[in-house]
């Protein structure tokens, strides 16, 4: 760790074919030592610095929309911490979802890196995204192929073992890569407000009236588009900040298009999935 407060690690690509699903303790990943801050620091500008200078009217929400909210900063309020047993089951759970035939030795393992966690105790990652980070990357990993249509667990393990498209030899760390995205859409939706004060969070606060899991269902979408967006500028480990600040300024647009009523209708939903329900893949 540097003076800076913080550190990341970056997995170098050492051979595109290796069958990870088969082999989990393959070697093909070495975990190097960065100097650059991630976790919710570096990140903290992508969408928020932009509205402080901006009026900021609040939107009046319906009692629905408040009580959608209020349950959703509920969740955002929780710390991952290790010493509660619901959040050991649920970090568990995520081993047991991506890893289904390899035993976990324990919550402080070695193995975490195979996930993309910057060392073998995850609990030290969480402190960017909180709680309901881990609650997103197990949605990923549990429903949203099934949402999808597709073969279980595809569209997350496509991502985990950087199986799509031309990768970099040095590419970002997938689990604390998930806990960054929890991070940015809470900045960029402006969760933390009492009331909406951005027109894309009084927009979002339309979708979760009418979906309880519209917030858990934005984090794959824009987990797909980062990856999208990290194929198409070609991205290293170095410029994960960039793409971050890319993938935000995307899903705004996104929401600001007329005639979208639910997440389902965005664009980058559409990218994610083919009108069968299938992978669309980067075309």
């Amino acid at each position: 760790m540097d003076d800076r407060g913080g550190s990341f690690v970056a997995v170098r690509r050492i051979s595109q074919g290796l069958e990870r699903e088969n082999s989990c303790h393959s070697t093909s990943a070495e975990v190097v030592a960065g100097t650059t801050a991630w976790l919710g620091r570096g990140l903290s500008c992508v969408c928020a610095q932009r509205r402080e200078s901006d009026a900021r009217p609040s939107f009046d929400l319906t009692p629905s929309e408040e009580e959608c909210l209020q349950r959703l900063q509920n969740r955002i309020d929780i710390a991952y911490d290790s010493s509660i047993p619901e959040h050991q089951e649920a970090l568990r759970a995520l081993w047991n979802a991506v890893f289904p035939e390899e035993e976990l030795h324990g919550l402080i393992s070695e193995q975490w890196k195979e996930m993309g966690w910057q060392g073998k105790d995850p609990s030290t990652d969480f402190r960017g995204g909180g709680f309901i980070s881990l609650e997103n990357l197990l949605f990923f990993a549990r429903h949203f192929p099934v949402f999808l249509n597709i073969s279980m667990q595809k569209s997350f393990k496509d991502l985990l073992w950087k199986q799509e498209g031309d990768r970099s030899a040095w590419e970002y760390p997938f689990a604390v890569a998930g806990v960054n995205i929890t991070f940015m859409l809470i900045q960029m939706l402006d969760l933390e407000a009492v009331k909406p004060r951005i027109m894309v969070g009084a927009i979002f606060l339309k979708f979760l009236s009418e979906n309880e899991s519209a917030f858990d269902l934005l984090y794959c979408i824009a987990f797909k588009l980062m990856d999208r967006q990290w194929l198409a500028m070609h991205a290293s480990y170095m410029d994960f900040n960039t793409v971050m600040k890319a993938t935000c300024r995307q899903l705004e647009r996104e929401f600001l298009l007329e005639d979208i009523t639910r997440l389902e209708e965005l664009p980058s939903y559409t990218k994610t999935t083919g009108m069968d329900g299938t992978e669309f893949g980067l075309a």
